[in-house]
């Protein structure tokens, strides 16, 4: 495993119930700004494995990007479960749920 790819679980993890994290803040996180679609990569491998809470992470629009409409579904479900209210069209509003790790 990479040290990217670990800080990218590691940033995952410490997600709180509640709240959500873009692809591309999560890549920042793990110290490459431009790597948002190996996040969205290592999500899909490794999520059952390292138990990451995927349902947390959103698109830079604060949407649910999922194209699998049961698993969006699931996703819906996961965050409204968690408090997290949803707009239209599976949207978040991020200036009210998006966790920033070092503000928070």
């Amino acid at each position: 495993m990479t040290p990217f790819t670990a800080r990218v679980i590691e940033v995952i993890q410490q997600i709180p119930e509640g709240k959500v994290m873009t692809y591309g803040q999560i890549a920042r996180e793990a110290g490459s700004s431009r790597a948002a679609r190996q996040v969205v990569r290592i999500l899909h491998s490794m999520s059952r494995k390292h138990q990451l809470p995927w349902h947390r992470v959103v698109n830079a629009k604060g949407e649910i990007a999922v194209q699998d409409d049961e698993s969006a579904e699931l996703q819906c479900l996961f965050l409204q479960s968690e408090g997290v209210e949803l707009l239209g069209n599976r949207r978040i509003d991020l200036e009210t749920f998006q966790h920033h790790p070092n503000a928070d």
